[in-house]
């Protein structure tokens, strides 16, 4: 059960991120923040989506909002992950799981019949004061970036 709900302030947290940098919630005030999980850097899916939030970053920057993708992985690949694709937004590394499971994304998943704990693949957007403005979980990669896009405007014109 997630312990962020709509319309309601997303707990502040710190985490490791590529460049260097850490990622603070609280630094980012007063700019909306996509925040996208995905299950493992380099490989099909992830890459197609890091892409096409990469391929519309000037739209979400006009729109006021910065993104961050998250994913279990090391820095290390992280690093490698991001140079490869020329992302020019930062991923959040979380091998301990602490913001999965603050935004509640760690799922039974199954592959080739095997069952296992896996990232679901979800986006968040919160908005400048912080609060948990729409959520999708169980994402479909196709088309999915042009929805977030689409909410973040609508959000920054509102």
């Amino acid at each position: 059960m997630s312990s962020i709900s709509l319309n309601q302030p997303v707990p502040d947290f710190t985490a490791p991120a590529t460049s260097g940098s850490e990622f603070s919630l609280s630094a980012l005030r007063g700019t909306q923040v996509v925040i996208y999980f995905y299950p493992k850097d380099s490989t099909p899916g992830c890459t197609t989506e890091g892409q096409e939030f990469r391929d519309a970053i000037e739209d979400f920057k006009a729109a006021n909002t910065v993104i961050y993708g998250v994913s279990r992985d090391s820095l290390k690949s992280h690093e490698n992950f991001k140079s490869k694709q020329c992302f020019p937004f930062e991923l959040i590394s979380d091998p301990e799981e602490t913001v999965c499971k603050l935004f509640d994304v760690i799922k039974l998943k199954k592959l080739y019949g095997k069952e296992y704990m896996g990232v679901d693949r979800s986006t968040f957007l919160i908005d400048a004061k912080g609060n948990l403005s729409q959520e999708w979980r169980a994402v479909k990669v196709k088309g999915h970036v042009a929805e977030v896009l689409a909410a973040a405007q609508a959000l920054n014109n509102a």
